[in-house]
């Protein structure tokens, strides 16, 4: 006999559809961020440990597998959010170089294992300015993202210049260029790139990850911002994309350690001339043919190997990706200093201040006291954080970080452990989830806020929408960051927070 079951039916008030999608949105931003920044998170502990070459390599590409998942998950969740007309700007002021740099580095270990270079340059008139970070982020992420994918050989390159049209009193019309040296993208396809799911052919589809919606993010955050992108063929073969844009500039004061200094680059490839060039010119300083410092670039050496430097007096920089078994070596063949690529421009200046102290260098170059970029994780020691975190993977990871940056490290699974925490016992800074069973992080910090309590605290999220960052701030919390957890990032807001400076010199 068939078992007869009874359905009732709720009736129930319909959400209204922007609502609707919205609320779908960041719950799905959430819940499929968060297990994949967990993994990141973990591959990126798991490779800082003793690994041999086998194991090492299967890390690695889970990581890009992962990278490349959280990318697709991104790119729909911003789709939706574009098409259900919920973007929002939260503008402030952002550090171009800082913009440009860190992109870079995000996409050079990919780079890298196709054996590309791939640099960034700031011209030296480009000024700061304030725009939402993020989106910005996104598109130039998503237009090198791209350019890395279809170039075989040769490399990319990330500029920010400034556009000569005029954009009025207070504001700056500023290119974001990406160009690459791979094969280009035929006249009839410029269009199609950046819409939805499109591809420059249809092989492009098979041959390359990617469901096709970076370019068309791309283009309606380029609309959205009241800007233009398009794409050319770039002088000497490849494409270059442009996105241009009108911004409020901000005043901002860039150092010239480099004043005065005269600098050389040996490089076979013009993508890292180029930059270096511009980084150098940036810090005040320029590129001679003859100068008391050079930084010669060893691409194209077989790995491991490390030919000398050249003897005549110079003081000499050694230019190399990330292989730890030249580090060792770099002083033995001639070199007084080395920097990994893609360049830094602080770092840089360092450097070559560092090795204009050889031979007849130092008469060239103002020379300042090189300062010692490494963070001493004794810095933060004896800085007491409580962490508010459900997730046992996010736990694990923030727990792990903030530890090796010094600080003393307690835990709490719910907001109301947090709120019971701090009624006890003093902290000097709180990490909050926003999401968690029961008292969620913004419910927890206004409970704090009510008792009087006016410990920082710092909201962890897997959402980077403007609304997240509102309702921080709403709550009562004073900043937030953005998972999965960056060491720099995370160094930066321990700095600001507890007033401590991570420059200084270790000891």
């Amino acid at each position: 006999m068939a078992r007869r079951t009874a359905t009732k039916r709720i009736e129930t008030q319909p959400t209204p559809p922007v609502e609707a999608a919205q609320q779908f949105l960041r719950l799905m931003s959430h819940e499929m961020r968060t297990p994949l920044n967990g993994v990141l998170g973990m591959i990126n502990l798991l490779q800082r440990t003793r690994l041999d070459g086998a194991q090492r390599a299967y890390a690695e590409n889970a990581r890009q597998s992962a990278e490349h998942l959280l990318g697709l998950v991104n790119d729909l969740l911003d789709y939706a959010r574009l098409e259900a007309g919920s973007l929002e700007f939260d503008l402030a002021p952002v550090d171009l170089e800082g913009l440009a740099r860190g992109v870079a580095e995000l996409l050079s270990p990919r780079a890298h294992d196709k054996g590309l270079e791939i640099v960034w340059s700031v011209a030296a008139d480009a000024p700061d300015i304030r725009a939402d970070e993020g989106r910005l982020r996104q598109v130039l992420f998503n237009l090198a993202g791209n350019a890395v994918k279809f170039t075989e050989a040769g490399g990319v390159r990330l500029a920010v210049e400034r556009a000569p049209e005029p954009a009025g009193e207070g504001r700056v019309r500023l290119a974001f260029i990406v160009d690459d040296t791979g094969p280009g993208v035929a006249p009839e396809a410029r269009t199609r790139i950046f819409e939805e799911f499109g591809h420059a052919d249809s092989s492009d589809a098979a041959r390359h990850d990617g469901a096709g919606l970076g370019l068309a993010v791309v283009r309606k955050l380029a609309t959205a911002m009241g800007g233009t992108v398009e794409v050319e063929d770039r002088p000497g073969g490849g494409a270059r994309f442009r996105f241009e844009a009108d911004f409020e500039t901000v005043a901002a004061r860039r150092a010239k350690p480099l004043r005065g200094c005269k600098v050389a680059v040996r490089s076979p490839d013009a993508f890292v001339r180029v930059a270096a060039a511009a980084q150098i010119e940036a810090s005040g300083g320029k590129v001679a043919a003859a100068a008391p410092v050079w930084l010669i670039d060893h691409a194209g050496a077989p790995a491991g190997e490390l030919a000398p430097a050249p003897d005549q007096g110079r003081g000499v920089v050694l230019l190399k990706p990330s292989e730890r078994d030249l580090i060792p070596r770099y002083r033995a063949a001639g070199f007084h200093a080395y920097l990994i690529k893609p360049l830094r421009r602080a770092s840089l200046a360092e450097r070559v201040l560092a090795a204009a102290g050889a031979g007849e260098a130092a008469a060239s170059c103002n020379l300042l006291p090189p300062e010692d970029d490494r963070v001493a994780a004794a810095r933060f020691a004896g800085v007491r954080v409580l962490l508010a975190e459900d997730n046992p993977v996010g736990a694990l990871l923030a727990r792990t970080l903030l530890r090796r940056e010094g600080c003393t490290v307690e835990t709490a699974a719910t907001g109301a452990e947090a709120v019971a925490a701090l009624a006890r016992a003093r902290y000097d800074l709180v990490f909050m989830d926003m999401r968690m069973p029961g008292m969620d992080g913004p419910a927890a910090a206004r409970a704090i806020r009510a008792s009087g309590d006016n410990t920082p605290i710092l909201a962890l999220t897997a959402n980077a929408f403007a609304e997240d960052r509102r309702l921080c701030l709403e709550a009562g919390m004073n900043d937030h960051l953005v998972k999965p957890l960056d060491a720099d990032a995370l160094r930066a807001a321990l700095t600001r927070w507890t007033k401590r400076d991570i420059r200084a010199k270790v000891g």
